[in-house]
Formats: C-alpha cells, sequence, structure tokens
C-alpha cells in the first residue's frame, strides 16, 4: 500500500499529520503537486511535481494508484476515479470514500455546482477548522490500523 497525496493547496497541518503518520506505520507517502514541495528527509516520503494544467496532477494520481492505496484529496472527481481503481479516498476534513459512498457524493457535488451556476446557492464549504484536523487524524488512524499490518 501507498499514500498518494493530491498536495496543490493542500492543508498544512494535514500534511505534517501525514508525515508522523507514515513514519509510524512505514507506509510510502508521495506528494503530488504542480510546484515543487518541501519536504522532510525520509525513506518513506517524497513528492512529485507535474506541470501545470488542468487535472496533470489528478491525472499522475490516478496513473500511479494501484488496488488499496489510499489518496488524499479535497477533490471529489479524483477520488471517485481512485475508488474506481479499487483505491480508497479521504478528503482533508475526514470523509473516507469508498466503493458504497463515492456515487452519492459525487452526485451532491454535482448539484451543489449546478446550484450555484445558477445563482441558487452561493459560498462554498466553511472554513477549515480544529475539527476537521481531528476528524481527519481519526479517520486516518482507523484506516491504517485496518490496512497496515504490523
Amino acid at each position: 500500500m501507498q499514500i498518494l497525496v493530491d498536495a496543490d493547496a493542500f492543508p498544512g497541518v494535514i500534511v505534517d499529520i501525514l508525515f508522523r503518520a507514515v513514519e509510524r506505520v512505514r507506509v510510502p507517502l508521495i506528494l503530488v503537486s504542480n510546484k515543487h514541495l518541501k519536504i522532510p528527509q525520509s525513506m518513506y516520503i517524497s513528492s512529485i511535481t507535474v506541470s501545470t494544467g488542468f487535472d496533470v496532477a489528478d491525472n499522475r494520481i490516478v496513473a500511479m494508484v494501484q488496488q488499496g492505496d489510499l489518496v488524499i484529496t479535497a477533490d471529489i472527481p479524483l477520488a471517485d476515479r481512485v475508488v474506481e481503481k479499487g483505491g480508497y479516498a479521504i478528503d482533508p476534513r475526514g470523509e473516507l470514500y469508498t466503493e458504497a459512498n463515492i456515487k452519492q457524493r459525487l452526485a451532491m457535488r454535482n448539484l451543489l455546482n449546478e446550484l450555484r451556476n445558477g445563482g441558487m446557492i452561493t459560498g462554498g464549504p466553511s472554513s477549515f477548522g480544529r475539527k476537521d484536523i481531528q476528524s481527519f487524524a481519526y479517520q486516518l488512524d482507523r484506516f491504517l490500523t485496518k490496512h497496515c499490518k504490523g
């Protein structure tokens, strides 16, 4: 198993949680971004810089993901592509996406986009806070406990 991160515009506090977790469970972590990222020196942590452009990082992640891998992303269409390949995804707020729930979340996201585009609703998600950090850390720990041996 490996963990891939859609690292463009990703909350720094979440990255720190990931760094500590992969060192603890000894699972490879790869951050994919269209800009150079500063990462700690570790045999478990690496980064890939892709060119800028629509979905370039997403496409690289999908090309790399294998069955059982975990992707950390706030991008629901990317999470859907990952789940279709047999992977899992967790968003920075701690929601785990699986075959059981991703299509419903994708449909809700598309509906909300249509309502926003039509001016029926405005705004987006609430600001990222302490509760989100705790939820992410809890979900990540649950996932790693279930899926990592040793």
